[in-house]
């Protein structure tokens, strides 16, 4: 077979393996229902924080509203449990209540169906008639049994990378103990992270094992060390002395991993603190509000999302995450989110937490992270 055969029928092969990808179909903003419908409703915020009575609390479903001109438009930076404000550029924006400012024009209504100006699309994407296999996103069901399309999950990583899309892995301290920090940093220096967003304690274990050689006090056999439960704390100690995670790396304190990575091939990372946390290190945000701003600047521009082995980061972003976003190219996409976790419990709350976009994947850190990693090789090598 030449070349060019051979590479058109990788392409042929791929765009049939993934026939499942649903499309979307837009509103029928023509119907009566939808033509005659009013303009929205607004009302003024009555103080900084203080929404009126009877907003209109937005879903992460595509949501269209009506302007006094007769259009129907998407609001900008989508996500559940916000507000649809007119701003000053003519666009509706969605915004969290505390982020409101007085005066500001809030949206009005409770339903969703478009006869009070707003319309919730639900409905808008379908997975193509015949199309066979269970890796699908809006619909995916959770369970430990159901099989794993790691080779679709390869493709999507590799697509994301080609078009320049901007996948967001938010991570567990579980993934740097299984030992699937290296994949990680492999991920990383690849280009398939585009932001880390973790919490204290990912950094800390994660520099741990590169200041000390140890993880939670554990050689990579899985052993106890003498001492080992201070590990961690030594480790931290070492970056407050250098100032800062970046001038730990440049300093040659931190000579490996997944922040060392980060650091050196520009990744943006973000850690998280919670009440619990060590040290914390430097540049961990501690203070809960401003790490959810910080998070959401992230999630606001992401095109895929890998959530891996932390339940409280997992529901934190997935609240942040709208279940689609706008490709200047394809249009209205759906936002491809995976949730890994050894337990199912974990990814069924992240779906019933209202992410049911996400396709929970039931395996361990290590396994997952290994897989991939191997389905990404092979998926690279496979290209023309």
């Amino acid at each position: 077979m030449r070349t060019e055969d051979r590479g058109s029928k990788t392409e042929t092969d791929r765009r049939m393996r993934d026939s499942r990808t649903p499309t979307y179909t837009p509103p029928d903003f023509t119907s009566a229902a939808l033509a005659n419908a009013p303009a929205a409703r607004t009302a003024p915020a009555e103080s900084d924080g203080v929404l009126p009575d009877g907003f209109f609390a937005t879903t992460n479903l595509p949501t269209y509203v009506k302007g006094g001109d007769g259009r129907w438009t998407l609001p900008r930076e989508p996500r559940m449990d916000g507000c649809l404000v007119g701003g000053a550029d003519g666009r509706w924006w969605v915004r969290e209540g505390r982020r409101v400012k007085r005066g500001e024009r809030v949206v009005l209504g409770a339903a969703e169906d478009g006869s009070e100006g707003v319309l919730v699309h639900a409905n808008g994407f379908q997975i193509p008639a015949g199309a066979q296999g269970d890796f699908h996103f809006m619909s995916s069901q959770v369970s430990r049994e159901k099989p794993i399309d790691y080779g679709r999950i390869a493709r999507m990583l590799v697509d994301e990378r080609a078009r320049g899309g901007r996948v967001i892995w938010v991570t567990g301290p579980a993934l740097v103990h299984s030992r699937a920090r290296d994949n990680l940093v492999w991920f990383i220096r690849n280009g398939f992270v585009q932001a880390l967003l973790a919490g204290n304690a990912v950094g800390a274990h994660d520099i741990e094992a590169a200041v000390v050689g140890t993880t939670l006090g554990m050689t990579d056999s899985g052993e106890p060390t003498k001492g080992g439960h201070a590990a961690h704390m030594r480790a931290i100690n070492a970056v407050r002395r250098s100032g800062s995670i970046e001038k730990a790396v440049h300093e040659g304190i931190i000579n490996g991993g997944i922040m060392h990575a980060c650091v050196v091939e520009g990744v943006p990372y973000l850690l998280c603190g919670s009440i619990r946390d060590d040290g914390p290190l430097p540049g961990v945000i501690t203070d809960a509000i401003a790490a959810q701003d910080a998070m959401r600047a992230h999630t606001t521009g992401a095109t895929m999302a890998v959530m891996i082995a932390t339940a409280l980061h997992s529901i934190a972003v997935g609240n942040m995450l709208p279940a689609y976003y706008e490709d200047p190219v394809r249009g209205i996409v759906e936002l491809p989110t995976i949730c890994v976790d050894a337990s199912e419990f974990l990814v069924s709350k992240l779906k019933d937490r209202g992410t049911h976009q996400a396709v929970g994947v039931v395996t361990n850190a290590q396994d997952f992270m290994s897989i991939v990693r191997a389905a990404v090789e092979q998926e690279i090598v496979s290209r023309p």
